[in-house]
């Protein structure tokens, strides 16, 4: 019998231990929960009653025992009125914390204090204190005074409320923290069933068991800090918040693991889940492909930014902008950061869309007259900054009128989409390809010399003559006139060189059409093929 005397020492002893844990690694741990402090109160107040009590069960004598006692009262009346207020800061009622019930909660274990350690002179807590007879070591029992059935009064009534509290948020709470509450719920129950065996003297020999059920309930509070996220935000005074927001939210701690996250969130990230609870954000972001791979490797969680990615998501490609806050602590310090997910995917596409019609000849698919000219004044600009050639080619689809003319402006349209076809064949990556008018096209090579321009010009032609395109009205061959001109000087505008281009597809045109000629600025010559 001695020995299990001892093994429960081992174990409350133990207890002390994980609950003075908790109440450091809670107190160290950067959090933004509100009812930290009272978790801190809570396993500190824990691990006095659990040391205290192991002291008074190796105690010998009347007056030792009585003496561990009174130091198990510096921590044991706090306990359930910390626990309780730490739930209603858990479930979102911090705003009912207010000074009238902490004194209200916190003066019956102040004055439990008192009275026990000046029990001797009244006797308002304990009428008695005597040994337990046939016990197998030193073990005393109790008769219960006024002010004891006060104290037990608020101890359970604090374990009833808490347990309450948390039953009447479970239907409401989201999946994520179903968890967190069933080990608050477990660490209210156990230590008030076992009170109620004690209280019943349902024990062995009358030891309290209380002791020994925390150092279960400590090691699921240690669990859930380290694997679940507790006590890194308060999750239901959020969740109202968190819910009737359109954009997904996310909650990272300072290691940029998950902490909370709303439904939007989790209809945005694949299997984002109340298992995902602790995982780093470049896991969860990774099924979204490399830009957002990127964005977390390269993102600085103390700084707010804002970008736009091109998010992976079911097989099909969406935009989202992703915003980036530091979430800080009332004293200033950083707690983590808040990631904001705001699908832009329609407003992305029109914007394309609206830039496309703005840029892009609906008809053949490049670019109309307007960007053309603004994408080559920048080319002929860097060009002459870098002092190196550029050439134009204007190109005009031969008797095209004869044609609509003949087989309507269906054909005619088919044979613009044929030529610009045959020119794409050749148009180089740096190359500026544009429909300068009904029938006509324009090219700006940077980096092309006058005579290659000629070449790429009758390389085109010939191309054109030797093609035909097939109708419900049977084959169609067609040709096609061509002028090059190129920037004989760095001061010459885009205009001007279309001008001398123009001129020598006049020139085209004028002796006999399907041919090539060149400005040469002050004369226009015939382009012959070696």
């Amino acid at each position: 019998m001695a020995s299990m005397i001892s093994n429960y020492i081992i174990i409350v002893s133990i207890s002390g231990v994980l609950n003075a844990l908790l109440a450091l690694f809670a107190f160290y741990r950067k959090t933004d929960f509100s009812g930290l402090r009272a978790f801190i109160v809570s396993s500190a107040a824990s691990a006095v009653y659990t040391f205290a009590f192991a002291l008074e069960l190796s105690g010998n004598s009347m007056e030792e025992i009585k003496f561990w006692i009174k130091l198990e009262y510096l921590g044991m009346p706090y306990i359930a009125p910390s626990s309780l207020m730490m739930i209603m800061h858990f479930v979102g009622l911090e705003r009912l914390v207010s000074r009238k019930l902490l004194v209200l909660l916190y003066s019956i274990p102040l004055i439990s204090t008192v009275l026990v350690w000046t029990n001797d002179a009244h006797h308002l807590f304990y009428q008695s204190i005597y040994f337990r007879e046939g016990a197998p070591a030193p073990l005393v029992d109790i008769v219960m005074g006024p002010w004891y059935i006060v104290q037990g009064s608020l101890t359970f009534g604090c374990m009833l409320a808490g347990m309450c509290l948390i039953l009447w948020r479970w239907g409401r709470m989201r999946r994520a923290y179903l968890r967190q509450m069933l080990i608050i719920f477990v660490g209210q129950f156990l230590p008030a069933l076992g009170a109620f065996l004690y209280l019943m003297d349902l024990t062995p020999y009358g030891m309290d068991p209380v002791p020994v059920v925390m150092s279960v309930t400590s090691s699921l509070y240690i669990w859930a800090i380290l694997s679940r996220g507790m006590l890194t935000a308060a999750p239901i005074a959020r969740e109202n918040l968190f819910e009737s927001m359109r954009d997904g939210v996310l909650v990272m701690d300072l290691s940029d693991k998950l902490v909370d996250y709303n439904r939007a969130a989790a209809e945005m990230l694949e299997d984002l889940d109340a298992a995902a609870i602790g995982r780093p954000l470049a896991q969860l972001f990774l099924p979204a492909g490399k830009e957002a791979v990127d964005y977390v490797m390269n993102s600085n969680p103390q700084v707010s930014e804002e970008q736009e990615l091109v998010w992976l998501s079911g097989g099909e490609v969406r935009y989202y902008q992703v915003r980036s806050s530091p979430v800080q602590k009332h004293d200033g310090h950083l707690a983590g950061r808040m990631i904001m997910l705001i699908d832009v995917t329609e407003r992305t596409l029109l914007q394309e869309k609206l830039l496309q019609l703005a840029t892009i000849d609906s008809l053949t698919g490049i670019y109309n007259r307007t960007h053309f000219m603004e994408l080559s004044r920048q080319r002929l600009k860097e060009a002459a900054e870098a002092d190196a050639p550029f050439s134009v080619i204007l190109l005009d689809i031969d008797f095209f009128k004869s044609i609509n003319d003949r087989y309507g402006h269906q054909i005619g349209d088919m044979a613009l989409q044929h030529v610009v076809g045959v020119c794409r064949l050749h148009v180089r990556e740096e190359d500026v390809f544009g429909r300068y008018g009904g029938e006509e096209f324009v090219l700006s090579l940077p980096g092309t010399a006058l005579k290659q321009a000629a070449q790429i010009s009758e390389r085109i032609r010939r191309n054109i003559e030797q093609s035909s395109f097939s109708t419900l009205s049977g084959t169609i061959t067609i040709t096609a006139s061509f002028g090059v001109a190129e920037a004989s000087r760095s001061s010459v505008s885009l205009e001007e060189l279309l001008s001398e281009a123009d001129h020598a597809l006049y020139s085209s045109k004028r002796n006999g059409r399907n041919s090539v000629h060149l400005s040469g600025g002050s004369s226009i010559t015939r382009f012959k093929p070696m």
